[in-house]
Parts: C-alpha cells; structure tokens; sequence
C-alpha cells in the first residue's frame, strides 16, 4: 500500500466556524474560527470580499454552493450541475472608504491562462475560460443604506463568453455602459438561474 503524496491537492471540508485555535494540542481560550472570520470578512462592501460575496450570491442563485467550498485559483469561478463554467465579475458605486465621490462601474474581462483544479494544468492557450459570465452591480449609491446581503440590492446582467468574445476581443476591461451598448440579459436574483441556462 502506497503512502498518500504529501503534496498533493488538500481535501477542503466546510467548515462550521467552531473550530478552535489550538497551542500544545490545547484549545486557547474563546478564540475559534469564527472569530477569524469576523475579523477579516466582515467588510462585504470593499471590493476583495464583494468579490467573494458576488460568487456567492450567483453560486446561491444557481445552486452550485451547498456543502461545497470556494476553489479560489479554479480557471472559472463556478461549475453548474450541468456543467457550465461561469465567471463572476462585480463593481459597486460605492466603498467601504471614504470616497469624494461614486465609483465607475467596470470589469475585468481580459483573457487568461486557465490553471484546472482537477488536473493541476495550466491551459496552452490564453482565453477567457468560462462558458457564461455573469456582470453583478451592487446597485446603492447611499452607503446608510447599502446592504450586500440583500440580493434585491444587487442587478446582474448576463452574457456567454462567445458573445462576449465577439463584442470584446482581446480587451482587458469593459465598463457598464460598454456591456450594455451590447444587450447583455438582466435579470434578477431569481432569475439568474434560468438566464445562465439560456446564455449558456
């Protein structure tokens, strides 16, 4: 019987957020997981966790989350139950620090060399990687009243990436206006689903 490869990829169970930090075996004291996840997700408004948030959201809209963790260097953000890889992309208007004045919404779009998870393989080719992406604007310009929590806060537009390829090229941003000038489908969170299977 052969020794597991001590490099080989980590199997990622969800966690529950009780797991305890632990010194010489021992829990310390008060300080689990949660704690952690506290202290450095609790800003859902900056744009590294919106980002993660907007994956959830559209991962919770497509039921492509539940018991699963985040692959966070997978060449597309979410796989389907039918297989659709899609890429999520947010912008809000506004941030978490003090601003002199709203955001521009933009995304990035510029093609990649894809790295597959299952596989351990970077892609020959650079390309964008996903079959469908789905834009994610957090729509409040009033921060007393921005909530990421709340999916009606948020618009999606959808667009599958051979659309995109033909409106977009090789470029490496695209802002609102320019995604809209190109019809992408909006829908709501409700929505989304049925949008991404059409798209894709």
């Amino acid at each position: 019987m052969t020794s597991p490869d001590p490099l080989d990829a980590v199997t990622v169970t969800p966690k529950t957020g009780d797991e305890p930090f632990t010194r010489a075996g021992r829990p310390l004291d008060g300080a689990r997981l949660r704690g952690f996840w506290s202290w450095s997700c609790s800003d859902l408004i900056g744009n590294a966790m919106r980002g993660v948030l907007a994956e959830y959201i559209v991962g919770l809209a497509l039921g492509c989350v539940d018991g699963g963790t985040r692959r966070e260097w997978d060449a597309a953000d979410l796989v389907t139950g039918t297989g659709l890889r899609v890429e999520v992309k947010s912008a809000a208007y506004v941030q978490s620090w003090k601003q002199t004045r709203l955001s521009t919404i933009a995304f990035d779009i510029r093609p990649t060399v894809g790295w597959d998870f299952a596989t351990n393989t970077y892609a020959t080719e650079r390309k964008r990687q996903a079959d469908v992406y789905v834009f994610c604007v957090f729509t409040p310009t009033d921060k007393a009243t921005a909530d990421p929590l709340d999916v009606d806060q948020w618009d999606f537009y959808v667009m599958s990436t051979d659309r995109l390829n033909v409106v977009a090229g090789g470029q490496k941003s695209i802002s609102l206006a320019g995604l809209l000038r190109h019809r992408p489908v909006r829908c709501s969170f409700d929505g989304l689903a049925g949008c991404v299977g059409d798209v894709g």
